[in-house]
Formats: C-alpha cells, sequence, structure tokens
C-alpha cells in the first residue's frame, strides 16, 4: 500500500519532505504593537517554524524593535524568516531607492532569502504603459536586490487577474518579470477568489512559485478567511503539485477571524503540519 501511495503522488512527498510551517505575521497585525515578545512566543508555541514579516520602517524597525533586536528574538524562539513583504512605492513613483535598500538591509539582518512585494498602489496599475513601467521597476528592483544576495518575489491578490486593456495583470507579470531574479508567491485565496485554478497557473509557469500563502475560503462567505482546513478550498489537490510549482515554503496568512486569534493559528497550524506537510 505504501508502495502504491508513493506510485501515484511522488511529487507530493518529494516536495514537502522538509518543509514547515510558516505564519505571515500580518494575521496577528492587531496583537504584534501591543505585545510583540508575546506574540512571537505564542506563534512558536502554536508549531510555526517560519515566520514573515511586514510592515518594518527604520525609523520603528518591527513593532519597537530594530532588524538585529526582531532576529535574535525569532532565535530565541527557534524561529527563521525566509521573506518579508516591504512596500515599494517609492521606487514605482519616482525611481529612487531609498525605501528599497532600506527593506534589503533589514532582510539581510532577519536571514530572508526574499524581498516580496506585497502589494500594487492602483495608481501604477491603471493602463498598458502603467504595467510596462511597473515591470521595468520590478526588474530593477530585482536586480538591486540579487546583487545583495537575495532574490525578489511578487505577492498577489486578485486584482491581478482584471484585464488591463485586454490582458491580465498577473499574465503581464509572469511573462514581463525576469525569472531568474523574480519568483511568486501565490496566495492561494485571491487566486480561488478571483476564479482562477492555481494548478494551471503551477502547470502553466513550473517553478515559479517558490512560496505560497495557505489561506482558506470561509464555506459561508467567500469574502471572509477561515481556519486551513475548515474552509472550501481543496488544498490537498492543489498541494500535490508542489514540485511542479517549485514551493519551498508554506504560509499561513488569516485576515479575519470567527474566533480567538491564537486559537485559529494554532489549529491552522496542525493542519498544515499533520494533513497537507505530513
Amino acid at each position: 500500500m505504501l508502495g502504491a501511495g508513493l506510485m501515484l503522488a511522488p511529487q507530493l512527498l518529494s516536495a514537502k519532505t522538509n518543509a514547515v510551517a510558516g505564519l505571515q505575521l500580518y494575521t496577528l497585525r492587531d496583537q504584534l504593537p501591543k505585545d510583540v515578545k508575546g506574540v512571537i512566543a505564542k506563534v512558536a508555541e502554536a508549531g510555526y517554524k517560519e515566520v514573515e514579516v511586514f510592515g518594518y520602517s527604520k525609523d520603528k524597525g518591527f513593532w519597537g524593535l530594530s532588524a538585529v533586536e526582531f532576529k535574535k528574538l525569532l532565535d530565541q524562539h527557534g524561529l527563521k524568516s525566509p521573506s518579508g513583504h516591504y512596500g515599494m512605492d517609492q521606487l514605482l513613483a519616482d525611481g529612487t531607492f531609498t525605501e528599497l535598500d532600506d527593506a534589503i538591509a533589514a532582510a539581510k539582518m532577519l536571514g530572508h532569502q526574499y524581498v516580496t512585494m506585497p502589494y500594487v498602489n492602483a495608481k501604477f496599475r491603471r493602463t498598458a504603459a502603467d504595467v510596462e513601467k511597473l515591470i521595468a521597476k520590478i526588474n530593477i528592483a530585482a536586480e538591486r536586490i540579487h546583487q545583495a544576495g537575495l532574490k525578489m518575489a511578487y505577492h498577489n491578490h486578485d486584482f491581478e487577474f482584471t484585464e488591463i486593456e485586454g490582458v491580465p495583470l498577473y499574465s503581464s507579470l509572469l511573462k514581463g518579470a525576469n525569472p531568474k531574479l523574480v519568483d511568486f508567491e501565490m496566495d492561494l485565496y485571491w487566486v480561488v477568489r478571483a476564479g482562477q485554478d492555481p494548478v494551471k497557473l503551477f502547470d502553466a509557469h513550473p517553478g515559479r512559485f517558490t512560496m505560497v500563502h495557505v489561506k482558506d475560503m470561509d464555506k459561508q462567505d467567500p469574502k471572509l478567511n477561515t481556519e486551513v482546513g475548515s474552509g472550501s478550498i481543496n488544498f490537498q489537490q492543489i498541494l500535490a503539485k508542489a514540485k511542479v510549482a517549485g514551493i519551498k515554503h508554506y504560509i499561513v496568512e488569516q485576515e479575519n477571524f470567527k474566533i480567538d486569534p491564537y486559537v485559529s493559528i494554532q489549529q491552522s497550524s496542525k493542519y498544515l503540519r499533520t494533513v497537507l506537510l505530513a
């Protein structure tokens, strides 16, 4: 029976053997400013081994801790941080690098592999000409990140699947972003909510999706999230293509809750670790 199982899903086994559970800290954005040390302790207690950061500024650091201090806190709890979401509006607006360089410096201190663009403001993506400029600046950022020994990634929402002058933004990004310098962090919830099939994207662009946000969809209201394994997204079917996609990091994210957030992240962690990554 075991041999038959391995024959049925070899890509599933080989892709996930060393995978661990990660959490995008945006999930706990309301709790972090009040008690960053306590929150990180609870994240580790919930079974996570990786965290993805957000919200860094050179002045305020990570919730009042400098990048060095925050790295020590993560180390104290056995947590690694492969990626961070860093705003790049300054580069998109005027082509300057201060914001990006601050992000790169923080990323290196935290031991990231990826500097991830989390969102593109609507004013930078209204027309096909805007998209062309956007992609050019993404490639410029990616080269600068590469020179620092890191790699750029792009995180999606659902707007990327809306056509801009006949072409979905996501298609333009996948085609135009330098594949040697830019990976994609697929937010599975937003792809499904946009009416798209993650598996088809994996098959069409193998190896491009080194990170995924494992975020489930509420069965009653698709505009809401729920705990991983409790919603309507068939993660087992999607993640059976993990090797094709190139997935290396599985990152839980939840933006809204019906239960206590700490109970929620523990439930999602358990399902990710014992079912999806087992």
